[in-house]
């Protein structure tokens, strides 16, 4: 006798679970009414919440997750924080009468970090580094990281030539398989129109990194060569006498305008301490910071100012000041930036050729810098020839294609 295969036997739905995106301008009070929550039970997950997280930091867009029985009462909640961390809030059962009890917490996301190795070439097909990473698959996070370690050797928005070559160990960030960011560039080599430039990233005693050369000299000067990441175009330059384009009459000019998209990221050239961000007129919006030997960095026509940007906020070079914009007294979007030394108006382009670098290794850390230099360039040239040894044997990838090393 044949025996027909038992049929699946459908359980009831207990739980009915809504998942969504935070709507804009809504607090976690408010999110949590338009699923029908009573007031009693909103407020004791607000009050519980704010514990571990500030419940009005909602962010536009964010994904979260609600959990409720049929009859509409609360069995659990999630929101991601960012891409690192998730708030989680679950109704404790079976607990005394009274008002309803939760286990709140922030979770942190595992991530693998393991090291990977790239190496691309500047081509009239892919003239800039953003092009030429992006044409490999890497973000364009990794090109502004090197672009930084290297902000004060090469100027990326004018330097670059074709046949210029990169070479980056770096870390790569992964969860479940899938890339969710970068750690930190390890070791660079840059051949920059005949130059042969390197970076070894160190830790110093004070448990800060900072990025030398193979001989332990400092690649940090006191300014980077430019406030934004790079390729920007001088539309204008450093003068005592322009025509004024909106005005019409003749009158200094004491900065640089650089020409850059409304919203390209603003940083500050150098670490020091922000003498204001706010309107100023015909300047718009502008950040103003105060460095050490007398400078002063000005930055105008911003579109807006980036989150914590305030009057005595301390900064580090390469921190977020801003985004480009048209405030002001402007006829497109630009940053005019100005460096002052000792209360005058300098060049800025003039300047920043005179930029001492930073401190080298100090005399009792080069026996243990060379031997973490050693390890990191040797581990760079192991990978990248491993990675052409791989490629001859793949079939050749049509002409032009930039070459991918992990």
């Amino acid at each position: 006798m044949t025996v027909a295969p038992a049929a699946d036997i459908e359980l009831a739905r207990e739980i009915d679970i809504v998942e969504s995106r935070v709507p804009k301008r809504a607090t976690l009070e408010s999110l949590l009414r338009q699923h029908a929550l009573s007031s009693d039970v909103t407020t004791a997950i607000v009050e519980a919440v704010r514990t571990v997280f500030n419940p009005r930091s909602l962010r536009v867009d964010q994904p979260y997750r609600i959990a409720m029985t049929l009859d509409g009462l609360f069995r659990e909640f999630s929101y991601d924080i960012d891409a690192d961390r998730f708030l989680r809030v679950v109704l404790l059962q079976n607990v005394p009468a009274g008002p309803p009890q939760f286990n709140v917490e922030v979770i942190s996301r595992p991530k693998e970090t393991t090291f990977a190795a790239v190496a691309a070439e500047i081509s009239k097909e892919q003239p800039s580094l953003i092009g030429t990473f992006d044409a490999l698959g890497e973000h364009v996070a990794l090109a502004l990281q090197l672009a930084t370690i290297f902000g004060g050797e090469v100027d990326f928005n004018s330097d670059l030539q074709v046949g210029d070559r990169f070479e980056v160990l770096f870390e790569r960030m992964t969860r479940d398989d899938e890339f969710v960011g970068y750690g930190a560039i390890k070791a660079a080599v840059i051949t920059n129109g005949g130059r042969r430039l390197t970076a070894i990233r160190y830790v110093g005693t004070d448990g800060k990194a900072s990025w030398f050369d193979e001989n332990g000299r400092s690649l940090r000067r006191q300014f980077l060569r430019s406030p934004l990441p790079f390729e920007p175009r001088v539309t204008s330059r450093f003068s005592y006498r322009r025509l004024h384009p909106i005005h019409g009459n003749v009158r200094p000019h004491l900065g640089v305008d650089f020409g850059a998209p409304t919203g390209t990221r603003v940083m500050s050239v150098a670490a020091g301490v922000v003498v204001s961000a706010g309107f100023q007129g015909g300047a718009g919006r502008m950040v103003r910071v105060r460095h050490s030997g007398g400078y002063e960095t000005s930055y105008l026509h911003l579109s807006g100012f980036a989150k914590g940007i305030r009057a005595g906020v301390r900064v580090d070079q390469g921190d977020l000041l801003g985004y480009v914009g048209s405030s002001g007294d402007a006829t497109g979007p630009h940053l005019d930036y100005r460096i002052s030394k000792n209360g005058v108006f300098v060049n800025p382009l003039a300047e920043l050729a005179k930029m001492p670098k930073g401190d080298p290794i100090a005399p009792n850390a080069r026996e243990a810098f060379a031997n973490e230099a050693g390890l990191l360039m040797t581990d760079l040239r192991d990978r990248l020839a491993a990675a052409a040894l791989a490629a001859t044997a793949a079939p050749a990838p049509p002409p032009g294609t930039p070459e991918r090393i992990h």
